[in-house]
């Protein structure tokens, strides 16, 4: 069963990702190996999400799962309120909410340039706790350097739509971790 649920999510994310990757240097072609990486990851570790519910480590997957909830979607109103995407910017290799005509650069995106990957770490790392096998640290360390390239390449997309302001922005802000990385 769960691997027929795989396939299906694979299409899925081939069908969201088809645009970018036919563009190998599109930051969607290395997200698309990120999703396929957490998507492998949750599928493999479903028959572990309910198991000794109360053990710290099922708490602290939890609690991660339900940031990476809560950052996915502020994350997400502040590109279409704040960052107004436009058809005018429209480039097949984004997805829509991706094409902003404006750069975002308050709530989240103060601290952090990549809130949306931020939460996909979040989320894999929530998941992986589910289970430790060597499967799953595999897992998460490659939807990690997976997302790590994705936002690079979309830093090198952004300098060149956004120019100097983004050059600034990214003096004052992290990667992922606010502060930190």
């Amino acid at each position: 069963m769960l691997p027929a649920i795989f396939v299906v999510a694979s299409a899925g994310i081939v069908r969201l990702s088809w645009g970018s990757l036919r563009s190998p240097r599109s930051h969607g072609f290395y997200r698309f190996f990120a999703f396929e990486f957490i998507a492998a990851l949750v599928l493999l570790n479903v028959p572990y999400w309910f198991h000794d519910p109360l053990c710290p480590r099922q708490l602290a997957s939890w609690l991660l799962l339900g940031a990476s909830a809560g950052i996915a979607i502020e994350a997400f109103r502040l590109l279409r309120i704040v960052g107004q995407p436009s058809r005018e910017f429209s480039d097949p290799t984004r997805l829509g909410f991706e094409n902003t005509s404006k750069l975002v650069i308050v709530g989240l995106y103060r601290y952090i340039r990549h809130p949306m990957y931020a939460s996909l770490l979040v989320l894999a790392w929530g998941a992986c706790l589910k289970d430790l096998s060597v499967a799953s640290l595999a897992l998460v360390l490659a939807a990690s350097l997976s997302l790590a390239a994705t936002a690079l390449a979309e830093e090198r997309e952004n300098l060149a739509r956004f120019g100097a302001s983004y050059a600034d922005y990214m003096k004052t802000t992290r990667r992922f971790i606010p502060f930190l990385f």
